[in-house]
């Protein structure tokens, strides 16, 4: 995938060679399989693309984009449902040098707008609701030149995909992207503040395929039930066929679970990439119901921790071979630890249900993580006093050739998450934690999300897993109300899916008195009851805490 530019002495480096490579290893194995509707006996139907395919496909693509202007450096914003042609298109993009502008529709149309506002792209390609977005909020698209509807195209201008589509096939000569060229910005949710657009290069990109490919020995003979669009970008690169589930990727957690076991069972999956809202829907189901899928060897859960009694539960299903990976990263920031069920189980689910926080298991090879000294403030040039002792709770900090530089014109936001060191730099992950002897990493919660009082600072991890031990409990959340440094901590409690809340006053006693058993939860004194927590939309996992904080003051 690699190779060196004589002139310049850079490596050139396009993560697109990943498909034209597999094409030549495996040029009729499925890249992409998607449904396409049900047949009289209500069977899904499916319909796909091979290796060969999705490269000639992204190759006539790329021929047409070059034509009508996306080209080489050109931020093309991407508002396409995961399908064939979301898969061509980006590739399409990759080989002509494009730069993909991807944010999450589920983050709501005022804050998408915002984002979009603030990659100053230069193209859209997106289906007909993007376009009538553009065309009743203009004012967020004006540095937008070249249009292309993805579908019918109605009362707006621009091309249709089939028009640029060329018909003669030839092989698209593709950009000679450097590794430190920008290949696509990637918004984050803004699940903990501002949604924020981070720049991926092509060398990050690459990394993120080999490191991926080697943690968790995936191979090409492997199929990967997609249900994280951006996750599923990988299996092309990875030589995995990518199944694209009948589901809203913006809902994992009101996903259908006969739906996800039938795509399992129907195409033999191997993979299974899941937020922790997917796990327990599926999990709870297959469970009560006594499915197994024997075809899975790993499922990779990430997005927000995991519990233990989430992953025993979907194991359920799985054999005695198969591992559920809970994975630790961030956007800005992915792989950067990961370990098997076997051990949480076994090992530190004990500790996890004692306070100790969610255990994320050890670095991913060629990934440096620190624990330092908790601040709020930039931190300019890095110094080895800036770490912790061991076993003390600090900021996670990372390094590694996967690790982003920065993020789209923001350099305040660069200044608060980058520590330079040398030719090198950190990447302050916004989460504490602490490592263990094992060198293993425990995450305890979002800096900003810590509480502060007057008789020290509790972290929202190790505090809600003594309240998530009760059985009526579904998940708890730790906020803060009140003046910084003097705050008063408050546990809110979403009850388990089914529970009437009867008895709440008793059930409330109750988890005063699992607080006062804790020194860590000792301090804790009130208890407020939440019908549903807000929570990220991209994972459904991500608990809104500042929200829940503003409703906890109100309440109190």
């Amino acid at each position: 995938m690699e190779k060196t530019n004589p002139s310049t002495d850079q490596k050139i480096v396009n993560v697109a060679t990943c498909l034209r490579d597999m094409a030549r290893i495996q040029p009729y194995k499925r890249a992409v399989v998607c449904p396409c509707g049900r047949d009289s006996q209500g069977r899904q139907a499916y319909t796909h693309l091979t290796f060969r395919q999705l490269d000639i496909e992204s190759d006539c693509l790329a021929q047409g984009l070059d034509d009508v202007g996306v080209s080489r450096g050109v931020r093309t914003i991407l508002m396409v449902k995961p399908s064939l042609d979301f898969f061509t298109l980006v590739f399409a993009l990759f080989k002509v040098g494009a730069v993909p502008v991807m944010v999450d529709p589920g983050m709501g149309v005022a804050r998408m707008l915002n984002c979009l506002k603030e990659s100053q792209a230069q193209a859209l390609i997106g289906i007909p609701p993007a376009h009538i977005l553009r065309t009743i909020a203009p004012a967020y698209f004006k540095g937008v030149k070249t249009y292309i509807t993805v579908g019918r195209r109605f009362f707006w201008n621009g091309f249709n995909l089939r028009q640029i589509r060329n018909r003669h096939w030839e092989p698209y000569a593709m950009a000679n992207t450097r590794a430190d060229e920008i290949a696509a910005i990637l918004f984050t949710t803004g699940s903990t503040g501002p949604a924020k657009g981070v720049f991926y290069t092509h060398g990050v990109f690459d990394a993120q395929v080999r490191t991926i490919r080697t943690h968790f020995g995936i191979t090409r003979d492997e199929i990967d039930l997609a249900t994280f669009p951006l996750f599923a970008l990988f299996d092309p690169a990875l030589g995995m066929t990518a199944i694209i589930p009948d589901m809203d990727p913006t809902q994992p957690a009101r996903v259908n679970p006969q739906r996800i076991i039938e795509a399992i069972i129907n195409q033999g999956v191997t993979n299974l990439f899941a937020s922790p809202a997917l796990l327990n829907r599926v999990g709870r189901y297959g469970k009560a119901k006594g499915i197994k899928l024997p075809t899975l060897k790993r499922v990779i859960s990430a997005g927000a921790p995991a519990t233990p009694a989430n992953i025993e539960q979907f194991s359920s299903m799985l054999t005695d071979d198969a591992q559920i990976h809970t994975g630790y990263g961030a956007t800005e920031a992915m792989p950067v630890s990961s370990f098997g069920s076997d051990e949480i189980l076994n090992e530190t689910r004990k500790l996890s249900e004692h306070g100790y926080g969610m255990c994320v298991g050890q670095p991913i090879s060629g990934t440096d993580v620190r624990i330092i000294r908790i601040s709020d403030g930039p931190i300019a040039q890095w110094r080895d006093d800036l770490v912790v002792a061991e076993g003390e709770i600090g900021e996670i900090t990372v390094r590694g050739d996967q690790v982003t530089r920065g993020y789209f014109e923001r350099p305040r936001d660069d200044a608060l998450a980058k520590i330079t060191d040398g030719d090198t730099f950190w990447h302050r992950m916004g989460d504490l934690g602490w490592m263990d002897k094992k060198n293993r990493i425990w995450f305890c919660g979002r800096k900003n999300h810590r509480v502060i009082t007057e008789k020290g600072t509790l972290f929202t991890i190790p505090c809600e897993s003594i309240f998530n031990n009760h059985p009526r409990v579904f998940r708890s959340a730790l906020v803060g109300v009140g003046p910084q440094g003097r705050q008063e901590p408050i546990v809110c409690i979403e009850l388990e899916p089914g529970d009437n809340g009867k008895n709440k006053k008793g059930l409330e006693q109750e988890l005063l008195a699992l607080s006062k058993q804790n020194p860590i939860t000792e301090t804790i004194r009130t208890i407020l009851f939440h019908r549903a927590f807000p929570v990220d939309i991209r994972h459904n996992s991500k608990i809104f805490r500042e929200k829940l904080a503003a409703w906890a003051e109100k309440k109190r």
